[in-house]
């Protein structure tokens, strides 16, 4: 199946890194323009927006934080100017915070994720859903984790923002349909990504975290690229309101493979 995106605008929030940096290639090599923020390394965005440049691809990018409405509201209004509003939104800006357990935890950060996670998805849903709802049509994909079922101590705030995200796309997806507007979200297990060297460079994490995936290896980015354009596609124009779990079998939750 070759799926193609000509004409459809995209907005990639967090599109400077991993899992971001990926689908924004993947959405403009399916035709599509595309738009994405960052927050920080700018560095890296300017050496991706010129090798989209490169490639005769027409990007946009911004530099934004989505926990602020004000500036999110000015990223779509960027993409009203130049391309006259947005087709294709997907949610992957995102943080983890620091680990701490919930009795020790620094309030201020805590909040902080929750900001970021679960704020900045729905500033930006609700943007873009401001433009999809009246033109009748548009996708809305949220980036969520295996820690929307999954529980991870020393990371109650990450963990309970993305089982958050999950029923915002639920209820958001059941507002949307009457409007032919779809909304989904996409949780990626262990990924091999700069934001998780530290466990996947060092052996014995490499080793402990692999017992957690019955396929036995991490995930590369452009394996959730290549699902994010499918479910933003007509391929998927019946499936709406559900997160897809791509995770190498982690939420099959493979120590009970050795008995209950």
């Amino acid at each position: 199946m070759n799926i193609r995106l000509e004409w459809k605008r995209a907005l990639v929030t967090g599109g400077s890194s991993g899992i971001g940096t990926a689908i924004v290639r993947a959405l403009a090599d399916a035709g599509a323009k595309v738009a994405f923020t960052y927050r920080s390394h700018p560095e890296a965005a300017e050496v991706l927006m010129e090798t989209l440049r490169q490639e005769g691809r027409e990007a946009i990018s911004v530099e934004a934080d989505v926990s602020d409405p004000t500036a999110v509201k000015a990223v779509f209004e960027r993409m009203d100017l130049a391309w006259g509003g947005i087709d294709i939104l997907i949610n992957n800006a995102g943080m983890d915070g620091e680990r701490a357990l919930s009795w020790e935890t620094d309030l201020p950060s805590w909040r902080k994720v929750f900001e970021v996670n679960l704020f900045g998805a729905f500033y930006c849903a609700s943007e873009a859903l401001k433009r999809m709802v009246p033109q009748k049509g548009g996708v809305v994909l949220g980036i969520s984790s295996v820690h929307e079922e999954i529980a991870w101590s020393g990371y109650s705030a990450y963990a309970a923002s993305k089982a958050a995200l999950g029923m915002l796309t639920k209820t958001l997806a059941q507002e949307a349909a009457p409007h032919g507007v779809r909304v989904l979200g996409l949780a990626p297990g262990a990924i091999k990504t700069p934001i998780n060297r530290s466990v996947w460079s060092d052996p014995k994490g490499l080793e402990d975290l692999l017992r957690k995936i019955p396929l036995n290896r991490l995930g590369e980015p452009e394996e959730i690229a290549r699902l994010a354009v499918i479910l933003v596609s007509d391929a998927a124009s019946y499936l709406t309101g559900r997160t897809v779990f791509v995770d190498g079998g982690m939420t099959d939750y493979p120590d009970f493979a050795h008995g209950g």
